[in-house]
């Protein structure tokens, strides 16, 4: 597959709403497949089409290593609860903010074969899956956070 440019904040994609899907094709396939090679590439535990050019209602999400979620035309349907936790994005480099998302949520997508699917998400997942799907509105977590702030890199430990 290939990796993709990252758009980042102040392009104005990333301010746009997405179009649905209107059928699961070996380009929407090929697409999805770059994206997931664009976000490992860069580390990320999510990245949505508008990320990286695409006009689509369309993320993926992979909330810890080698669980990876194919979310096409998804729609959040229920939502429960409450959680703060510190975000970052791809698209916003450098910077993380504290941002408020649902404690649990229901989602449904199609998933890569256009089958439709039904996620119960809680915690991380919970707000991986938010922030993504924010993306496809046109909604950056910088639009909803506190405290926006430059992200430390971790520091290494001292021998």
């Amino acid at each position: 597959m290939a990796i993709r440019n990252i758009v980042t904040e102040g392009d104005e994609i990333l301010r746009k709403k997405c179009r649905e899907v209107s059928e699961v094709t070996d380009r929407i396939r090929t697409t999805m497949e770059d994206m997931l090679d664009t976000m490992h590439s860069e580390c990320g535990v999510g990245i949505a089409a508008p990320q990286v050019g695409v006009m689509r209602r369309m993320f993926i999400a992979e909330p810890e290593p080698g669980r990876v979620y194919f979310m096409i035309n998804p729609e959040i349907l229920e939502m429960e609860g409450s959680q703060w936790g510190a975000e970052g994005c791809l698209s916003v480099p450098g910077l993380i903010g504290d941002v408020e998302r649902p404690e649990r949520i229901k989602i449904k997508a199609l998933d890569l074969d256009g089958n439709e699917q039904v996620y119960d998400f809680e915690g991380f997942d919970a707000v991986v899956m938010c922030h993504e799907n924010d993306h496809l509105d046109g909604t950056l977590y910088t639009d909803k956070a506190q405290n926006i702030r430059v992200a430390e890199a971790p520091e290494e430990d001292e021998e």
